[in-house]
């Protein structure tokens, strides 16, 4: 198998060599950018497994470069920025970001954010050639050709919304979904209020999780969102 190829878009020196350093450690190849524009050409021509990017970049905003490169690409996007404010998480990942991980951080946690990307990235491969009709996470199972959800062995009645919910989640396990993309998504606008979508999340996670205050499948992001956690097979 050949080693996770990561493209690493940072400015900062200090930060650029942590990166770099501890992704030489874990065995990961890597190729650096420093400017938004080298970013988005090494993103086109050298194919990434996962992109780590700052949004403060000398010649363009890191948002912008999110959003150039979802044109054409699904590739993970982990935004590494000393941004912190929710609106900055929201606006990232709106554009179409997959995590975001606020500067400074420990080396523990973003190898772990790069090992969640990595094996969504392994599953949407499978995925694609499988051609899979049916979505597994633990014990739970979506089979999209019939409509039908099940946990373990019970088939659970879902209304149409909260299977809408559901599959989005699931398609993008993962992930982490802002409210107004759940939103568009699910009912086509944003005309829908977030605390309408919390209702609908409830009455979701009572009928497919064992402790709806403890999930183990949908995960909240406060003042941001959702996300489908993907839980290894035993």
């Amino acid at each position: 198998m050949n080693k996770p190829h990561i493209l690493v878009v940072e400015d900062d020196k200090a930060v650029r060599k942590l990166i770099t350093t501890t992704l030489e450690t874990q065995g990961y190849t890597y190729h650096v950018a420093q400017s938004g524009m080298a970013a988005i050409a090494e993103a086109a021509s050298g194919h990434p497994d996962v992109v780590l990017l700052d949004l403060g970049l000398p010649d363009m905003d890191g948002v912008d470069i999110i959003k150039k490169i979802r044109e054409w690409s699904n590739v993970p996007i982990i935004v590494v920025s000393a941004r912190s404010e929710d609106k900055d998480k929201i606006d990232a990942l709106d554009a179409g970001g997959d995590d975001y991980l606020t500067k400074p951080f420990s080396v523990d946690e973003l190898l772990a954010r790069l090992r969640v990307s990595l094996r969504r990235v392994r599953f949407d491969q499978e995925k694609l050639m499988q051609e899979a009709a049916v979505f597994k996470n633990g014990e739970l199972k979506i089979d999209y050709a019939a409509g039908c959800v099940w946990v373990g062995d019970k088939e659970v009645r879902l209304t149409p919304s909260e299977y809408k919910l559901l599959c989005l989640l699931a398609k993008h396990a993962g992930k982490v979904l802002t409210h107004n993309a759940i939103i568009k998504e699910v009912w086509g606008d944003y005309q829908s209020e977030i605390p309408a979508l919390r209702v609908y999340m409830a009455t979701l996670r009572k009928k497919i999780e064992k402790d709806p205050a403890h999930p183990q499948y949908i995960q909240t992001h406060i003042g941001i969102g959702y996300r489908m956690l993907r839980i290894l097979a035993k």
